[in-house]
């Protein structure tokens, strides 16, 4: 008999119903992925040829820790659990962080698989709302609310997925005191680092801010590289340890083709190579939203983001976020992740990490299901 109570994860259930059944699919949080054939050279792809189909070392290979461990300053092998990318690494989070009756605090809008995962383990969550009337900057005075003795952990993602809005140092000391206040563990998700758009600064990793931390990234985002299914968790050795004994139940180990492939990704010429694929597409795309929302006549709006692949539109007038996104799929076979699976009403959320030509016609579509609707 299934849980009454569970929790769907809601975003995740609506892609995976419909992505591949729409001609354009921009629900997706990522930059338009490469092929392996495009990225690697002959010798590399003999590297991964010669990989062998054993198991591979459970917590990641010596080579592949080794690389993470280099973009944290001060951080070393025993410092990193490689995982089945960066929604493995934050389930593990929970299951090792969290019991029935804890409390934990969420970004809202965000991406709420720590959200959902809470309640689903009997958790109390309370929401940490970004201001949309402040460039969805954190709201600092609701922070020091929502953080009480009772908190457990308190989850953030930086850059933020759907926003785009990357914290200032100033809000990241502020996030660490509040956790330190009540002696909470932070976990700051951030895959979108390696996103920011010209102009913008590059984002500043909470490493090393805290000592009950733990960061989680991925090769999915800003490398272009979902598919290779690779993340990992940077944390104190102990915790590494203790996430390491839930990953051996969950996984027992990421695939080691994979590993393989996430070691040649994170040399640093070519890991320079994917980023800089990566924001000129999204770059591209980018301008493509800002044109069409010039157009609109205030139909559509959009906050200036600082990076990611995604834009966070809202529409202003009176239809559900999930009626409209079915609206758009259903007559005109675009795929759009309505905001309130993200937490926010009348938004959408639509990537620009593709062809221009892609995302101009999915907009197109867009306008001409508001236009039906009488807006």
């Amino acid at each position: 008999m299934t849980n009454p109570s569970f929790v769907p994860f809601a975003l995740e259930h609506y892609q995976s119903l419909h992505e591949r059944n729409v001609e354009l699919n921009l629900a997706d949080s990522s930059v338009k992925c490469v092929t392996t054939r495009e990225w690697l050279t002959e010798s590399e792809i003999e590297t991964l040829l010669d990989t062998g189909l054993f198991y591979p070392e459970v917590n990641g290979t010596t080579a592949l820790r080794s690389a993470i461990a280099g973009l944290y300053p001060q951080a070393t092998m025993a410092n990193v659990l490689v995982t089945v990318g960066a929604s493995q690494a934050n389930s593990m989070v929970c299951q090792t962080l969290l019991e029935p009756g804890d409390e934990v605090v969420v970004m809202t809008p965000g991406y709420r698989q720590i959200w959902g995962t809470a309640l689903n383990m009997g958790c109390t969550v309370r929401e940490l709302p970004l201001n949309p009337d402040n460039g969805w900057r954190i709201d600092l005075d609701v922070l020091d609310k929502v953080v009480t003795a009772k908190t457990k952990l308190v989850a953030i993602v930086n850059p933020n997925n759907p926003t785009g809005t990357v914290m200032t140092t100033a809000e990241q000391q502020r996030v660490v005191a509040a956790c330190a206040r009540v002696g909470a563990w932070l976990h700051v998700d951030e895959v979108y680092t390696g996103t920011e758009y010209p102009g913008e600064p590059d984002t500043v990793s909470f490493w090393g801010t805290y000592d009950r931390l733990i960061v989680t990234n991925s090769l999915s985002k800003a490398y272009g590289l979902a598919g290779v299914r690779i993340g990992w968790a940077v944390t104190t050795p102990h915790m590494a340890e203790e996430l390491w004994r839930r990953h051996e139940y969950a996984v027992i180990a990421a695939a080691a083709p994979s590993m393989t492939l996430a070691e040649i990704a994170l040399q640093p010429a070519k890991r320079t190579q994917l980023l800089t694929r990566q924001r000129s597409i999204s770059q591209a795309g980018v301008q493509v939203m800002r044109e069409w929302i010039e157009t609109q006549s205030g139909r559509f709006s959009v906050q200036p983001a600082q990076a990611t692949s995604i834009a966070f539109v809202r529409y202003h007038f009176d239809v559900p976020s999930y009626d409209f996104a079915e609206q758009i799929r259903t007559t005109q076979s675009v795929l759009v992740a309505p905001g309130s699976s993200l937490g926010a009403e009348h938004h959408l959320r639509i990537t620009v990490g593709y062809e221009p030509a892609k995302i101009r016609t999915a907009l197109e579509r867009i306008a001409a299901v508001a236009a039906t609707l009488g807006y």
